[in-house]
């Protein structure tokens, strides 16, 4: 046997996976995106089962706060405010050396999920905006790319597998972009770290249902799941597809994908923070020359993915890609002043 198969044997031995599903695993690939809370944990998992090529796509960098639950990341990634893809590859390679890890920091929007979800047999949701898990819906229905959704606030989450044409879309759920202001977030609400932990543990679940080959094996309702008042539920969505009445599944429109719904400002969750997205997705940041510019304008501080701008009112983080993120305001008509006054952009 050789060390590769040994490392499996456990998980080939489940009979309802076998050495055949745990082969198909290895010849996977997967893109995460969001590296965050969820994203951390479902990556783990993954890279632990042996997927062959994980796709890690994150906008945001590690935070002493991100500790209490997102597992892959230390506290001397919080001092490095290092890029959260990038520090999660770190602990994946020591995790699994076998298996490939693409780190990205980028956010994942309409300009290029063409290009991060090309060549993927599965995608995976860390992210904690609606906007992006549309986004990916949309590709996934186009392109037929099956998709696990998850989210988690408070001590609940739920899960949802997508297998386009087979089962109700994230959209048969959420037809429309909920108002900014209509449901709790992380900041109101906080969050349970084990409660994440259970959330991706059963998206990474489900994951390897699809990756395995083991599509009847894949639940077609929706799981919710509250860990601190120890219920779970599965909701069926069949009266939702049966309807008829999803723009996507039915009316075959894909706005987000086409970028008709793109959204150019997005409030940050836990950050009192406003990202300002990039115009296009040629708009690369020469970082050294930004820093020779802002020498006299605040403190900085820079690595080889972005450069941080203290002043006495408001931090700003500018990325290679383009984004800027603003801390210090949830207003995105101040962080455009912002921005232009500090930035000249």
């Amino acid at each position: 046997m050789s060390s590769s198969s040994a490392r499996y044997r456990r998980a080939a031995q489940f009979a309802s996976l076998g050495v055949d599903g745990q082969q198909r695993i290895e010849a996977s690939r997967v893109l995460v995106c969001g590296c965050g809370a969820l994203g951390s944990v479902i990556a783990e998992r993954l890279a632990r089962s042996g997927v062959g090529h994980m796709r890690i796509v994150d906008r945001d960098w590690v935070e002493h706060t991100n500790l209490q639950r997102q597992t892959l990341f230390t506290e001397e990634d919080a001092r490095n405010s290092e890029p959260k893809a990038i520090a999660a590859a770190t602990a994946l390679r020591a995790i699994n050396s076998e298996i490939e890890i693409e780190p990205l920091v980028e956010d994942v929007t309409h300009l290029n999920i063409q290009r991060l979800a090309a060549d993927v047999d599965l995608i995976l949701d860390g992210t904690d905006n609606f906007e992006t898990r549309l986004l990916i819906n949309d590709y996934a229905m186009v392109h037929r790319v099956p998709w696990v959704h998850g989210g988690c606030l408070g001590s609940s989450g739920q899960v949802m597998s997508i297998l386009p044409g087979e089962t109700a879309c994230f959209r048969c759920l959420v037809t429309e972009l909920p108002p900014r202001d209509a449901l709790p977030t992380c900041d109101t609400a906080g969050v349970l770290g084990p409660a994440i932990g259970v959330i991706a543990s059963w998206q990474a679940a489900e994951a390897l249902k699809i990756l395995s080959g083991h599509r009847e094996a894949v639940c077609r309702q929706l799981i919710t799941i509250d860990t601190w008042h120890t219920s779970c539920r599965m909701l069926s969505l069949d009266a939702l597809r049966a309807a008829g009445s999803c723009p996507a599944c039915t009316g075959r429109e894909f706005p987000f994908l086409s970028g008709e719904r793109a959204v150019q400002t997005t409030v940050l969750c836990g950050k009192n923070a406003v990202q300002l997205s990039a115009a296009s997705a040629t708009d690369i940041v020469d970082l050294d020359q930004l820093s020779a510019r802002l020498q006299s304008v605040g403190t900085l501080t820079k690595n080889p993915f972005l450069l941080r701008l203290k002043t006495d009112t408001h931090v700003l983080t500018v990325f290679r890609d383009g984004r800027t993120i603003v801390e210090g305001t949830t207003e995105t008509a101040e962080a455009r002043t912002i921005v232009a006054r500090l930035l000249g952009s």
